[in-house]
């Protein structure tokens, strides 16, 4: 276990509920994750209430005072790094990253997506599970790496499609399983367990399967 709390910092754009979930996972004196910061593109991001009310430092940096992505990356790596992070955490950050952000934080930057990748990269994804008639669906959390929700796969948690699910019952059921498994993902990381490796993730010093750690109900 290291000697000193991880500094994580998180990126958000909305509600912040996977924010919460970790705030809840990390609130105790002896836990090895330090919530830091937390930074919106959005100033009307629920998230950054969550953040104020937990005593978390919060900032906003709004992508529309920029002249294109590489600029908006710039200043918010700046942002980001004045906090000095061992983990960025992306918890429903809505944009997409360019590539040298993604090269500044390799190897300690996550993200949590709402599908059994590599099925369903990008959004819309409950809908998409329903209208191919998938029997399982769920959420994964991975490293990030240049490919759009492609880099190596951590923890995945599945959950049955019922036949008379919705996008809405099915995204709340998934949104369930989000807040369990990326504070699980994140403290793997906090206690030195988890890291990312030439070949892929590593739990423990050895390789994770392709598909992450599966977890089933």
């Amino acid at each position: 276990m290291p000697s000193k709390p991880c500094n994580v910092v998180v990126l958000l754009s909305g509600s912040g509920s996977n924010l919460q979930a970790l705030i809840d996972s990390s609130c105790g004196a002896d836990s090895p994750v330090r919530i830091a910061a937390v930074i919106a593109n959005r100033a009307d991001a629920y998230g950054l209430q969550r953040a104020a009310a937990a005593g978390i430092a919060t900032e906003v940096l709004e992508h529309t005072g920029f002249d294109g992505r590489e600029a908006f990356d710039a200043a918010l790596m700046a942002r980001i790094d004045g906090f000095a992070p061992d983990l960025v955490v992306l918890a429903g950050f809505m944009r997409i990253l360019s590539g040298g952000f993604v090269r500044h934080y390799q190897g300690r930057l996550l993200n949590i997506h709402p599908s059994l990748l590599p099925k369903y990269k990008g959004l819309h994804t409950h809908r998409r599970a329903l209208e191919a008639g998938d029997a399982e669906h769920g959420c994964s959390v991975h490293f990030v790496t240049e490919e759009l929700d492609g880099g190596p796969l951590v923890v995945q948690a599945v959950v049955p499609v019922a036949p008379g699910d919705t996008v809405e019952s099915l995204a709340q059921r998934v949104h369930h399983l989000e807040h369990q498994i990326y504070p699980l993902a994140v403290h793997w990381f906090a206690e030195g367990r988890l890291r990312l490796g030439e070949q892929g993730a590593l739990l423990d010093g050895q390789p994770l399967p392709a598909s992450g750690h599966l977890i089933r109900p």
